[in-house]
């Protein structure tokens, strides 16, 4: 019996080991040994030429300006430019605070006083168009019959009978501008009747259409929305309401990360005979008008 148990665990033992170095079949996977992984290091991050920062009014983005001619910068340049409408004021402190590359704005006098003071290299006159007065059709006021290019009086009137006004009320060059023809009508715009919105130039001509009030706006942006609204041009052609544009390279001491070779270029560029007449272009197509004048020296 003790020699026929060892026998038969000698089979096994023996059977255990062919099994074991018995060759694997054709169709097994066989693992191929690692070779060396190359180590896919990330993408090299963008140059500083490769994209700047442009702080604007909203004007200049609501009236579809921005769509027009950007393409064709970057298409040129390599550029991206990255777009922050906001109001003048908002636009010219995020200069001041090195949070921008250049500025597309339109308050002349601070504009010069931001150059003045060092946060911007230098200025340049880019376009120009109006503002102009925009109420409800029945124009309750009449404004339209009696002071057809007189925003001065119009704004009399306006305060006299407490028309409701939508004011942008946001320090944009808008803004400005409006609270510089009240003062010159000797006016301190106040009461129920004056609404600020603080808003953009798009959203206050919502407002105005909404509570059927009157308000300033550029031409521009009121043209690229009219037909969205049932507001009318009330007051127009007055020299009070020129509405002039400039462009302000940011100065790059303001912070380690601003693009100034890419401002510069993208100033070159607007200022150059070529974007002018592209700026020219504009708006004639649809509204038998341009939007904006170009007038750089």
């Amino acid at each position: 019996m003790k020699r026929f148990l060892a026998l038969t665990l000698s089979v096994l033992l023996i059977f255990t080991m062919l099994v074991g170095c018995a060759p694997k079949e054709d169709n097994q996977e066989v693992q191929e040994p690692e070779e060396d992984v190359d180590v896919v290091e990330d993408e090299t991050p963008e140059e500083a030429g490769d994209r700047i920062i442009l702080s604007t009014t909203t004007s200049t983005e609501d009236s579809g300006l921005l769509d027009y001619i950007l393409p064709k910068f970057e298409e040129e340049s390599g550029i991206e430019v990255d777009v922050i409408a906001v109001g003048t004021g908002k636009a010219l402190q995020m200069g001041k605070d090195g949070e921008a590359d250049i500025l597309l704005v339109h308050a002349k006098e601070s504009e010069e006083e931001f150059v003045a003071e060092g946060h911007g290299l230098e200025r340049h006159d880019v376009m120009y168009n109006d503002f102009i007065l925009v109420g409800p059709k029945e124009d309750p006021l009449k404004l339209k019959e009696s002071s057809p290019d007189d925003i001065l009086a119009g704004l009399k009137s306006i305060a006299e009978n407490e028309a409701t006004f939508v004011s942008r009320g946001d320090d944009s060059g808008t803004h400005k501008k409006e609270l510089s023809i009240w003062e010159e009508a000797d006016i301190e715009p106040e009461g129920e009747w004056y609404l600020s919105a603080g808003a953009g130039m798009g959203d206050v001509l919502k407002i105005a259409d909404e509570k059927q009030a009157y308000t300033i706006t550029d031409r521009a942006t009121y043209l690229n929305m009219r037909d969205t609204m049932e507001l009318e041009i009330i007051i127009e052609g007055d020299e009070n309401l020129f509405n002039q544009y400039g462009i302000i390279p940011v100065n790059p001491e303001k912070s380690d990360q601003i693009n100034a070779e890419g401002a510069k270029k993208f100033m070159d560029w607007l200022l150059s005979k070529e974007t002018q007449d592209l700026i020219g272009e504009f708006g004639v197509e649809e509204f038998g008008m341009p939007l904006f004048t170009p007038n750089a020296k």
